[in-house]
């Protein structure tokens, strides 16, 4: 059984953009035919104009589809996405018998590389798991931590708003590209969210796309948590070398890739 952890760029992306080229390439030259022996018009040169553009940019979209594809995913060469879930797995401590949360946990990745790396320790993964991810699912969870072959992880429904756990539940908590993805919230609130179900002395590590725009200051949402008693807080630039460099993080849209980890 192989793992199927899904892609935040899914190869059907490719497979449409390329379809569109062709059928781009087909109108046009259909209507090519359509015109032989007859005087070309200034409609029909715009025809033209917009089919083999439309064309041209859809055959840009499909090769840039399928190289973000490629470079992210899990088991692909690059294997982008391991390298970013088993990195942000090495900022999480979890004593023997502890519990951890990964909030958002999509296809399990994360969950299970932290549960892999923890084997005396158990983890959940609280998803939505909502029809705009229909790649992901508590099942897709399930069957990719059979086939890792893990059985200290568990998954159930959750929702980053409003985790249905008391305070001080978790020895650690995580999350990975999950919070710039819920509209109309405050981030540094989703990320308040996750640290109070955190038991005193637990580790955290959540990572995001957290530009200014989407998150607010995090330098002073940092010192906050600082001056609240949390400890070793820091904000990790993940694209200057850490998980990936900025130049592969901008042509994959993930600029403003920050980990913040600490210890409540």
């Amino acid at each position: 059984m192989k793992t199927k952890y899904g892609n935040w760029m899914p190869v059907e992306y490719g497979i449409g953009a390329a379809v569109l080229a062709g059928a781009c390439l087909g109108a046009d030259a259909v209507l090519r035919i359509q015109e032989r022996g007859k005087e070309k018009t200034v409609l029909s040169h715009c025809a033209h104009g917009a089919l083999l553009t439309g064309a041209l940019v859809s055959t840009a979209a499909a090769a840039y589809c399928m190289t973000a594809h490629n470079r992210f995913s899990y088991n692909g060469e690059r294997q982008l996405a391991r390298q970013v879930t088993e990195g942000i797995a090495e900022y999480i401590d979890l004593p023997d018998g502890g519990l951890a949360l990964d909030v958002g946990c999509g296809s399990g990745a994360l969950a299970i590389a932290c549960a892999k790396r923890f084997p005396h320790a158990s983890v959940l993964g609280v998803d939505t798991w909502g029809p705009e991810y229909l790649a992901y699912s508590r099942k897709v969870c399930e069957r990719n931590a059979k086939a890792e072959g893990v059985t200290n992880v568990r998954f159930e429904k959750g929702n980053a708003n409003h985790l249905d756990y008391p305070d001080e539940t978790f020895d650690a908590v995580m999350s990975n590209y999950v919070y710039h993805n819920i509209a109309g919230k405050n981030r540094q609130e989703l990320i308040r969210e996750t640290l109070r179900v955190l038991k005193k002395g637990g580790t955290f590590a959540i990572h995001d796309l957290m530009s200014e725009g989407r998150y607010g200051d995090m330098e002073l949402f940092a010192q906050r948590l600082r001056d609240e008693g949390y400890e070793r807080v820091e904000l990790i630039d993940t694209t200057d070398g850490l998980f990936m460099n900025r130049r592969e993080a901008g042509m994959l849209m993930l600029k403003n890739s920050i980990l913040l980890t600490g210890r409540k």
